[in-house]
């Protein structure tokens, strides 16, 4: 069912525009499902193969964690309750926090997926949709407070076990 280059192109700039430009349109959103899938995929190979703790995941990385801590400073992200990212009074708390990162972060309020129990997978009961300065502020959050280490080390122990059994 290939639409060729003329299709990709028209899906990559369906795409770049704002979630709010398009209604329900059911295609439109298997392809923003799919482009968040494929993020949440590489973002967990690249924290399963590199120590988290050295990532950087935007120029911004900085001011997007000291902005974080200030406005949450007891968010516990080792695993997140949907509900103080997704009821009437945490998108109030957090609209002022994502809003701050409009022209400093490149699609900031786009959907993306994040993980609620940062030592397990993305799978459907472990997956929530969040915009992506959310996602940002906690994954560079649990990168740095060492957080996703658990999936490196689990990653490169079973790594090292696959060498010693060949």
């Amino acid at each position: 069912n290939s639409k060729g280059v003329e299709g990709a192109t028209a899906a990559a700039h369906a795409l770049s525009l704002p979630a709010e430009a398009y209604g329900n349109d059911a295609q439109l959103e298997v392809m923003w499902a799919m482009k968040a899938y494929n993020h949440a995929e590489v973002y967990f190979n690249l924290i399963s193969s590199v120590d988290p703790k050295f990532l950087k995941l935007t120029k911004s990385d900085d001011m997007i964690y000291t902005k974080f801590r200030e406005d949450f400073p007891d968010f516990d992200i080792k695993i997140l309750d949907a509900e103080l990212l997704k009821s009437p009074e945490a998108k109030e708390k957090w609209r002022p926090f994502c809003n701050h990162f409009e022209h400093l972060v490149e699609d900031f309020n786009y959907g993306t997926l994040l993980r609620l129990d940062c030592e397990k997978d993305y799978t459907e009961e472990n997956t929530i949709f969040a915009t992506r300065i959310q996602f940002f502020a906690i994954e560079i959050a649990r990168n740095r407070e060492g957080y996703n280490s658990v999936v490196y080390n689990t990653s490169a122990k079973t790594k090292r076990q696959k060498k010693e059994q060949s």
